[in-house]
């Protein structure tokens, strides 16, 4: 079977989640441009949008709608030759409106796993549970009208587990999209030895229409993006521990988190991005790297703690940021959750001493949207690096460590063979985590 012929039915699973609603749209895109193609006009094509949540199918309906329209409007030049033949479209503004209207008609939405059953092709995108997700795929191959092929978005979970225990036969790919899918350029592709040849290929053409970078990850739990952050956020986790002695827990998160951020020249603090994924996310991802790896340190008892107070960070529907160990508002961060006090604590009543004891920034310092423009960005680097080596204020030296560690991870991640290459982690860290450099580099002289 052909690409655009086994594309034509095609499943999304976990649609309404915000991983699954930018999966779905990359999908409905990527459809409705091969069913418009003269060759294909007269083929039906199919995507289903399944998800348990009513509530949040009928937002997805919405997101979709927006998306599609704003797509449509940065390839009108292109919509003009693919409605050519339409000479009731005359204006861009009709030839965007009905390219969006015959995307949309590809959609069907359905709260039901069972409308996944004539489908070739299914993205799985729901929570990052195992047995549900065993479950889920069990259940469609089992019923399904073909020998369906899986796409799952898992950041944690190994594929040869889900493989066996859902009876795939090797018909399952990791193919893991980075936050917001529609948006981030990266994918992880995980594919075990007994991963079916066809499908393999299938997924790469599939990556390469999406325009997406393709990272390769061996099939080991968490992989490189999870593998990598999950020992960040713990290093990190460990830092306030060591400070909120001296310092006390608001201001010791504060210090690391700005550390982290402004020192190390990254979009978000350690703190910030733990919020930003989900403090019982990161749980759960531990929790399968911590077994599956054998390594029981991958555990955190403050993130224990913080869920169960209730503190769980994630995102609203409209993408707004939820309060973590971080309270937000528009965006900003104003405040810092200490359990021992059971409240929020004011950024505000934290910056002062926090900022003196961290001490300046070196004096060449530019902020990461500055720095990730210049074109001239490693010689850069190498002279911003150089200036906070000579440094010996507290924030330079837990910048110099923090880098120092990282740069362990890093290469961890490769000895374990869970990496390639020191080169798969960089694109990770650089394309889908947004930093400004690798975390392997030489930086920082020992």
């Amino acid at each position: 079977m052909q690409y655009d012929e086994r594309i034509r039915r095609t499943a999304v699973l976990g649609a309404a989640g915000k991983m699954g609603s930018g999966i779905l749209l990359l999908a409905a895109a990527e459809m409705a441009d091969i069913s418009l193609k003269p060759e294909n006009r007269d083929k039906v094509y199919e995507l289903h949008a399944i998800d348990i949540s009513p509530e949040g199918l009928k937002g997805l309906y919405t997101y979709l709608k927006n998306q599609l329209l704003r797509i449509a409007e940065k390839k009108a030049v292109l919509l003009r030759e693919v409605y050519k033949d339409r000479v009731d479209l005359i204006e861009n503004e009709d030839i965007i409106h009905r390219y969006v209207d015959d995307a949309m008609r590809l959609i069907h939405f359905s709260t039901r796993t069972e409308s996944a059953y004539n489908a070739h092709v299914i993205f799985e995108a729901a929570v990052e549970e195992v047995n549900l997700k065993v479950d889920l795929l069990r259940q469609i191959s089992d019923h399904s009208e073909h020998t369906p092929w899986f796409l799952t978005n898992t950041s944690s979970i190994p594929i040869a587990e889900l493989n066996k225990r859902a009876g795939l036969e090797g018909n399952i790919i990791g193919f893991h999209f980075y936050n917001p899918p529609a948006v981030q350029r990266i994918v992880e592709f995980v594919a075990p030895e007994d991963t079916n040849p066809d499908l393999k290929s299938f997924s790469q053409e599939l990556a390469k229409k999406m325009k997406k970078v393709i990272v390769p990850a061996n099939d080991f739990a968490g992989f490189i993006g999870n593998g990598y952050l999950m020992r960040d956020i713990l290093y990190g986790i460990g830092l306030v521990h060591e400070l909120q002695g001296e310092l006390g827990f608001a201001h010791a998160v504060y210090s690391v988190n700005r550390v982290s951020r402004d020192f190390l020249l990254r979009p978000m603090g350690i703190f910030q991005l733990m919020d930003y994924v989900g403090i019982d996310v990161c749980q759960k991802i531990m929790a399968v790297m911590s077994v599956r790896l054998n390594k029981p340190h991958l555990h955190s008892d403050l993130i224990d703690l913080l869920i169960s107070m209730g503190v769980r960070g994630g995102q609203h529907p409209d993408g707004s940021q939820k309060a973590g160990i971080l309270y937000y508002e528009k965006g900003r961060e104003t405040a810092i959750f200490d359990p021992g006090r059971h409240e929020y604590v004011p950024v505000d009543d934290v910056r002062t001493k926090a900022d003196a004891f961290l001490g300046p920034l070196p004096e060449n310092h530019q902020p990461w949207k500055q720095v990730i423009r210049n074109r001239d960005r490693e010689s850069w680097l190498n002279t911003y690096f150089a200036a906070l080596q000579q440094m010996d204020t507290q924030g330079a030296i837990l910048a110099r460590n923090y880098l120092e560690k990282m740069k362990d991870i890093g290469l961890e991640l490769v000895k374990d063979g869970i990496a390639q290459k020191p080169e798969d982690v960089n694109t990770v860290m650089i394309t889908g985590f947004y930093h400004a450099y690798g975390l392997i580099n030489d930086f920082i002289n020992k």
